[in-house]
């Protein structure tokens, strides 16, 4: 190689080690905005909602789908309010509570647990009937 085609060569690879750093630092930026905004209070509520709201599901789906036939049963009742689920709810449950009392939202919560408390009873009338086997 001549003199000319290495420099040439030395000219690319420092153009290319000085865009990986523009990129790089770029990324960090973003990085840290990311992290600030995540910080935020009403980001780490919608959080704990949706972490709450996740469990809430997939314990209520637990619910309909234990025992032989489906549907409630008191087995899976102590199940839902075990010792290590507390643990795991009581943080979220302080939260969402001191945020609604900030926000004075104690009467709207009211409704929405008595309309959940409604469907809930809605669902332990209701029987499903057990499979029949088709031939």
């Amino acid at each position: 190689m001549s003199k000319h085609e290495d420099e040439a060569a030395l000219a690319a690879e420092k153009l290319r080690v000085i865009r990986e750093g523009e990129l790089w630092r770029i990324k960090l930026v973003h990085s840290k905005a990311l992290v600030g905004q995540a910080l935020q209070p009403d980001a780490l509520m919608h959080g704990a909602i949706d972490h709450a709201v996740g469990l809430a599901q997939a314990r209520l789906g637990g619910l309909l789908h234990s025992g032989d036939g489906g549907g409630f049963s008191l087995k899976s009742l102590t199940s839902l309010v075990s010792l290590g689920t507390l643990k795991t709810v009581m943080p979220y449950a302080l939260t969402v509570g001191s945020f609604i009392a900030r926000r004075r939202l104690i009467k709207p919560v009211l409704v929405l647990a008595t309309a959940a408390g409604v469907g809930v009873a809605w669902l332990m009338r209701r029987k499903t009937p057990p499979q029949q086997e088709q031939l």
